[in-house]
């Protein structure tokens, strides 16, 4: 009887430390919004595929993103994407940038908001799984209108960031976010964020 007492006190134990070393979703999350808080400027590449509910392969794209604070700026082939904050230039690379205020751009999932701090709003979340070197979250959007179902981000432990993500659309396609070559220590100059029309002055601006 006493040998089976501390065999269980042992497993009791054993659990509670497992337990108590495997974090929630929420405190995860928490400290990906504290870390990104730190950061001075970043740059990184990005990668995306997306694939039909048959998973078959509808193509890929890459590009290069810079963030500095709630500014952004996103290059993918000939698009230019730049935002101020307040104001989203979508320039097609030739004749024409069309202009929208930022809140326009809530409803979709880019890779500036995998490394901004959106994680805490308008979701339901929970850790699908702890092993390896990521966490793995399952993000629900309680805002119905949104452009995706489920995301699943997938927390880099040693560098407490989302660097991959898998977003489940509408039509039950899936598009495959990663990011590499992340510098969080970057100098970006507010410039960068801003379409600078003196630059482009046969480009039309389209207003909406």
């Amino acid at each position: 009887m006493k040998k089976m007492l501390v065999a269980l006190t042992m497993v009791i134990g054993m659990v509670s430390v497992s337990m108590a070393q495997t974090p929630t979703a929420k405190s995860v999350l928490d400290n990906v919004s504290a870390k990104l808080k730190t950061f001075k400027g970043i740059t990184a590449n990005f990668s995306y595929t997306t694939k039909d509910r048959k998973n078959v392969n509808r193509g890929s794209v890459k590009g290069e993103i810079l963030i500095k604070g709630n500014k952004y700026y996103i290059k993918q082939g000939q698009t230019e994407i730049y935002s101020d904050g307040a104001k989203i230039w979508n320039y097609n690379g030739e004749n024409e940038v069309t202009v929208v205020a930022a809140d326009d751009d809530s409803k979709t999932l880019t890779p500036q908001k995998l490394l901004s701090d959106f994680y805490d709003k308008d979701f339901t979340y929970k850790l699908v799984s702890s092993t390896g070197n990521y966490y793995e979250i399952q993000m629900t959007p309680t805002d119905q209108r949104k452009n995706f179902k489920q995301v699943n981000v997938f927390v880099d432990k040693k560098k407490n960031l989302v660097t991959k993500a898998k977003v489940l659309d509408k039509s039950d396609n899936t598009i495959e976010f990663s990011l590499s070559n992340v510098n969080t220590n970057a100098t970006i100059p507010d410039t960068r964020f801003v379409f600078d029309t003196a630059k482009h002055p046969d480009v039309e601006v389209i207003a909406e």
